[in-house]
């Protein structure tokens, strides 16, 4: 169905805006980028964007979102279109999107899953095909996309998304070698606790705790094959990106950042609000705040100077 700029507005309650012209008519179906926009879409410039005036002038799209500034540098007259004025075009184009304009799976149990006849499903969920749920709790509204692999005393919150292959609750790695190398396993009888909205990308691991749990806070988002080893902690609202792996008991702070390919060592901690580098190996606990990149990984300032002083060598 089209949505008009009421339905916008409605989707965008309770945000800081401002609208501009907001007496021309629309009906959006679609969200695309400015240059491939047509006549049914919204689109969002980013502020400061060098092109932002060609960008609007050239676009189909009669709804765009930008900031103010975009706007003011506008020549007059200022362009036929609605514009929603906000700090973050970004974060509230995003919102509009997600709120009319992205399909969500329709609730139920792909006939090809398969669920543990002890197992808890939430209202309103999603199980896509070939997915197995093993004795565990999946709260309502989460969406578990096709061949994904949920193992016993694993507990998913609210609106949690799981892309497909993922794999939740398997043994972590721990092993013992006595004199003679003969190997014991160590137990893995643990769980995963993991909370509301979190999203966890395809082809990612979260191992179970070894005799504790393995727990993912309230809106972390997982990306694509990451690993998750036992017993790690990842706080509210924490990302981590592709390729990253966290050892075993690591503990990743509230809204921390973890880029792609970064490996963190066993039981470190990573602060509240802390940044690590693109292919970053962390071998020390990392402050609240602070970010830290190079392998081994070292604060920032630290990383630049080493760089300058290897740059100059003759």
């Amino acid at each position: 169905m089209p949505y008009d700029l009421h339905h916008i507005l409605e989707a965008l309650k309770g945000e800081p805006l401002t609208v501009e012209q907001g007496e021309l008519p629309v009906n959006i179906t679609r969200a695309l980028p400015a240059p491939e926009a047509d006549a049914e879409s919204i689109a969002w410039i980013k502020p400061g964007h060098p092109k932002a005036t060609d960008m609007i002038v050239n676009t189909a799209a009669p709804l765009i979102v930008c900031d103010e500034a975009t706007w003011n540098n506008l020549p007059e007259p200022k362009p036929a279109k609605v514009f929603v004025l906000v700090d973050e075009p970004k974060r509230i184009f995003s919102k509009v999107v997600n709120a009319l304009l992205v399909k969500r799976p329709a609730p139920g149990i792909h006939p090809s899953a398969s669920v543990h006849p002890k197992a808890v499903i939430g209202k309103s969920c999603h199980i896509g095909p070939f997915t197995y749920v093993g004795e565990a709790v999946i709260g309502d509204h989460t969406v578990i996309h096709g061949h994904a692999f949920i193992y016993d005393n694993v507990t998913l919150g609210d609106r949690c998304i799981l892309h497909a292959g993922v794999v939740i609750g398997s043994d972590g790695f721990g092993y013992s070698r006595d004199e003679n190398n003969n190997v014991e396993k160590f137990p893995h009888i643990g769980g995963v606790r993991i909370g509301h909205d979190v999203e966890i990308g395809a082809n990612t691991c979260i191992d179970r705790g070894a005799l504790g749990n393995t727990i993912i806070g309230n809106g972390a988002k997982i990306d694509n094959l990451v690993h998750v080893a036992h017993n790690v902690n990842i706080g509210e609202n924490a990302f981590v990106i592709a390729h990253a792996m966290l050892g075993g008991s690591v503990t990743v702070g509230a809204a921390a950042w973890v880029a792609p390919s970064a490996s963190i060592l066993q039981q470190l901690k990573i602060g509240d609000g802390a940044t690590i580098g693109v292919g970053a190996v962390v071998t020390k606990d990392v402050p609240p705040g602070q970010t830290w990149t190079g392998s081994p990984a070292r604060p920032l300032t630290e990383f630049l100077a080493m760089q300058k002083k290897i740059k100059d060598l003759p």
